[in-house]
This record gives structure tokens, C-alpha cells and sequence, in this order.
């Protein structure tokens, strides 16, 4: 019985935090598509989906634990690197960090149904497989810069294999950027977001607190492109550093059933013997 009442709890929150994802869009959806139509309303447009991340995130229930570890410096653009762990990592950002942002997501994000036209016409889109693409971006991010609003990087360039634990091989772009137009990178950790909606097959979500940190920002002014090596592994570190212990690993799938104990598998005598030979020799 009990894991039955847990799995039907677990399918019920599930609806409930995908209704209030869904819900809201479909209401603004036709004053998004017309945001998105020119540029000079992208502005507006960020501030909807600002506003439509905090209210989504709100009605999920769950407490967001939000640390800033340094002031961000006022009125200059920024690099935010952040780790990637979770299809909700975009939305808790946006809630976040303040301002009017840009950001850098995939390119099958501008493919996704309804929404992905609307994301692909007002944030950076790329296909990090392809060099001219990847291209692109980087001068689509600079010129943003150079306007004066901050860009949103996820260094690893994919989700994680191994969600606050570790992170995949940072790449170098954001780094080269930010010094090339002399902005700090910001980095910020977000520890938890695998444990609420995880990359998996399917859809898995589980009521689990937020956290996220904005660490000091890191300056960049006189630095070359011969040190973004060197600021890409400091920014690796401090990222790492907000990493939790006791996030590790993803929740697992739900099941109505209790767990079906699996014997363990009995080793031949003459194994048994060879082991115990050799711990005696």
C-alpha cells in the first residue's frame, strides 16, 4: 500500500507542476508570439517569461533557496556561466538573475513545438556540433554584450552525465568572450534541479527544494586570450564548489509495486575456495 500511495503521489504532483508550466503559456501565448515578432520587443518579451518562471516555480510548492554571494556590478553586462543539470535550469535563471538577459541554448529548443519558434527568434540558438554555427553565436553573444545586457552561457554545453556530481569539459567560448569584451564572468551553481526534474527518458518530476548561487563575480579587465584556460578552471572550480553531497544521483522511476529484492548470485565452491586461499596466503 505504501508504495502505491507514493506512486499515486507522485502522479499527481507531476500533473499539477505540469499544468502550471503549461497553463500559463497557453494564456500569454498569443502575446509571446507577437513579442517575438521584431526585436525592439524582445525586451518585454523577457519579462513575461521572468514572470511567467517565478509564477510556474511558485505554484510548484517547493522552497528556492537563493544565495548572492556579491553584489553583480551595476550597470555593466556580464557572463553567466552556469552548470547544466536540468530541463528546468533556463526558467530558474530567468527567475533569478535580474535584468534584460540573453541566452544561449540549443538548437533543437527553437524545434520544440508552439514554444521553440518563440525561444529561437529572441535568444541565441547553436549547434555545438557545427563550427559555423558555433560561430554565429559567438558573435550574436558579443554584440549582445556590446548593447549592454548579459549573456547566459552553459559552459558544459549539455546536461550532465552525472547531475551534481560532476560536470562535463567546459568549453572555452564563454571564456574567450568575456574576455574579449572585458565583462565579468559571473558563476553560478545549481545544485539541486536534477533531484526536482531530471534528464531522463520520459517525464520524471519529484517535489525537491531549489537552490542556486550567484558567486563574486570574476573580472576579466587585462586578461588575454592565452588566460581563458586558466579562468575557465577557476570558474569550474567555484562552480563545483556549491555542489552538494547529499544531492548525488537522480530519483529513482515510481513504481506501484514494492521492490522485488534480487538474491545474491552464488559463487562456485572451487571460487570460493581460491578466494579464501588467497586472503590466507
Amino acid at each position: 500500500m505504501r508504495y502505491l500511495l507514493r506512486y499515486i503521489g507522485h502522479r499527481l504532483y507531476t500533473t499539477w507542476a505540469t499544468f502550471w508550466f503549461v497553463m500559463p503559456f497557453v494564456v500569454t501565448y498569443p502575446l509571446q508570439l507577437a513579442l517575438s515578432k521584431k526585436p525592439q520587443w524582445h525586451r518585454h518579451l523577457h519579462t513575461l517569461n521572468r514572470y511567467w518562471s517565478k509564477l510556474f516555480i511558485f505554484m510548484w510548492g517547493m522552497p528556492v533557496e537563493t544565495v548572492r554571494k556579491n553584489p553583480l556590478p551595476a550597470g555593466q553586462p556580464c557572463v553567466y556561466v552556469a552548470n547544466h543539470s536540468s530541463y528546468i535550469d533556463i526558467p530558474l535563471l530567468f527567475r533569478t538573475i535580474p535584468g534584460w538577459l540573453n541566452i544561449m541554448g540549443k538548437l533543437s529548443l527553437a524545434k520544440v513545438p508552439v514554444w521553440g519558434p518563440i525561444f529561437g527568434r529572441a535568444y541565441i540558438t547553436v549547434d555545438r556540433d557545427n563550427a559555423i554555427s558555433r560561430g554565429r553565436a559567438m558573435v550574436q553573444a558579443r554584440r549582445t554584450l556590446e548593447a549592454g545586457r548579459s549573456v547566459v552561457i552553459f559552459p558544459e554545453g549539455s546536461i550532465s552525465k552525472k547531475p551534481g556530481e560532476e560536470m562535463g569539459e567546459f568549453k572555452d567560448g564563454a571564456f574567450q568572450l568575456a574576455i574579449a569584451t572585458g565583462v565579468p564572468i559571473v558563476p553560478i551553481t545549481m545544485p539541486l534541479n536534477h533531484r526536482f526534474m531530471p534528464d531522463v527518458d520520459g517525464l520524471r518530476v519529484r517535489y525537491s527544494p531549489l537552490a542556486i548561487t550567484l558567486h563574486e563575480p570574476i573580472p576579466t579587465t587585462g586578461l588575454t586570450a592565452a588566460d581563458a584556460p586558466a579562468l575557465r578552471q577557476r570558474a569550474h572550480d567555484v562552480i563545483a564548489s556549491g555542489f552538494r553531497a547529499t544531492a548525488k544521483g537522480i530519483p529513482e522511476q515510481s513504481s506501484w509495486r514494492r521492490p522485488v529484492a534480487v538474491p545474491a548470485v552464488e559463487q562456485p565452491a572451487a571460487k570460493k575456495e581460491s578466494e579464501l586461499a588467497s586472503s590466507n596466503s
